[in-house]
């Protein structure tokens, strides 16, 4: 795997971009508004705001620690790259699957103590998808390109969140559940060519022996 340095500058900016929009794509936090708009109705704005920063700060730290941290937990397991790959893979896709069928993940009303962190923060901005993603980043594009897409896509979903009902307002639910189904379709490509491409691997592996 070539290092960040080592690329040109266009491919440099295109390994960013897709690294961004893919785990931008996997959180769909714009898919999200209505959601977590259903969970906070019993919030002020005021509160809302202050734990969706938190959440915001909260998802981000999640990330970052499951992309710099995961490969430790596959070496515990003896986990290979190629079988997380795959199996993340297949993961993603179930979830794309429900997102598109039910347009919708399906939670109960947020506990005022927890802040956010469950269920906003997890799992639907840092589900099991994300965190698959996170960890295959930087296996695939390197520390810089996973960190520098962490930390744009998590400034981006910050903004969203923090002006969520201006956003729900211009979508409405029915805009924001089309946007969600439409975003499930992106992650099942990206669920196949995780599987395709971990498939080759293992693959290749085994006809070296």
């Amino acid at each position: 795997m070539e290092s960040f340095f080592s690329l040109p500058r266009s491919e440099w900016f295109f390994a960013l971009f897709k690294a961004t929009v893919s785990l931008f794509i996997i959180i769909d936090s714009i898919g999200n508004v209505p959601i977590i708009i259903s969970l906070s109705s019993n919030m002020s704005e005021k509160k809302r705001r202050k734990m969706l920063s938190r959440a915001s700060f909260a998802s981000f730290f999640l990330l970052f620690f499951f992309a710099f941290l995961g490969d430790s937990f596959l070496r515990i397991f003896n986990i290979s790259l190629s079988g997380f790959k795959v199996a993340g893979g297949v993961l993603l896709f179930i979830i794309s699957i429900r997102i598109l069928l039910r347009g919708s993940w399906e939670e109960e009303k947020i506990d005022p103590e927890s802040s956010g962190i469950v269920p906003i923060v997890f799992p639907l901005l840092v589900g099991p998808g994300a965190i698959t993603l996170s960890i295959v980043l930087v296996k695939e594009y390197g520390s810089l390109i996973a960190f520098l897409s962490i930390l744009i896509v998590s400034v981006i979903n910050y903004l969203i969140l923090i002006n969520m009902s201006w956003f729900y307002r211009v979508m409405g639910k029915t805009g924001a559940v089309v946007v969600s189904r439409l975003m499930s379709i992106f992650i099942s490509a990206l669920a196949v060519d995780f599987v395709v491409s971990g498939l080759q691997e293992l693959i290749s592996r085994d006809l070296t022996f």
